[in-house]
């Protein structure tokens, strides 16, 4: 059907504006680059509109072709993800944010921790977005094998900021801006997993979620 590859090549276009996103706002946290920040946060609202383009796209499909079977399958898979990319997108403008309010601070101390974390989180995310091109479920379900290192990563940064405050109190402000940037990572994390088990559903219409494998009857 003409329609859904339209459909497919504007969820692709957003998956590469949305990884594009979040490349930039870890730059800017790590070159501590204002800048480059503010034209992020500036630019949200392209994204806002490809989610919104793609889901009509879908929704127009759904009421003019009534699409079965694989098609239906790709549909139904495609506006979970849309939510999950738009989503994605917000975190990196938040990220973004941080970035803004740490540029005039000193380097943190906690910052080797957190570019593993960025590491961890863009290559998932990356993979995610693999496996929704080629149609790979082998490696969307690596995504979701690594969420949990993502999480421990966050719990290591959650603890290493807390005792951070209490040796360094006056450094409260930016400590918990880290946090927060922890925090935003980690959701990247989930909405990356969220993506990775949607094409697992496309790929074998298995509803792979909660470290479950429900056949789909």
């Amino acid at each position: 059907m003409r329609e859904v590859d339209v459909l497919k090549k504007k969820t692709l276009s957003l998956s590469t504006i949305v990884e594009e996103a979040v490349g930039r706002a870890v730059r800017a946290v790590a070159e501590k680059d204002e800048r480059a920040a503010r034209d992020l946060i500036a630019g949200d609202g392209a994204i806002d509109a490809m989610e919104i383009d793609v889901e009509e796209e879908c929704l127009k499909i759904l009421a003019l072709h009534q699409p079965v079977a694989v098609d239906l399958r790709f549909i139904v898979a495609v506006l979970k993800m849309n939510n999950d990319f738009e989503r994605i997108g917000d975190l990196a403008v938040n990220i973004a944010e941080r970035a803004l309010a740490l540029a005039q601070q000193p380097e943190a101390d906690n910052a080797d921790h957190l570019a593993v974390m960025v590491d961890k989180v863009q290559s998932m995310l990356k993979r995610s977005i693999d496996s929704l091109v080629g149609m790979d479920a082998t490696l969307g379900r690596s995504v979701c094998a690594s969420d949990d290192e993502v999480d421990a990563l966050y719990r290591g940064m959650f603890d290493k900021v807390k005792k951070g405050i209490v040796s360094s109190p006056g450094r409260l402000d930016d400590l918990l801006q880290l946090l927060s940037i922890a925090r935003h990572l980690e959701r990247i994390a989930d909405h990356a997993t969220n993506i990775a088990e949607d094409v697992i559903y496309l790929v074998e219409g298995e509803i792979f979620r909660h470290n479950l494998g429900i056949k789909k009857k």
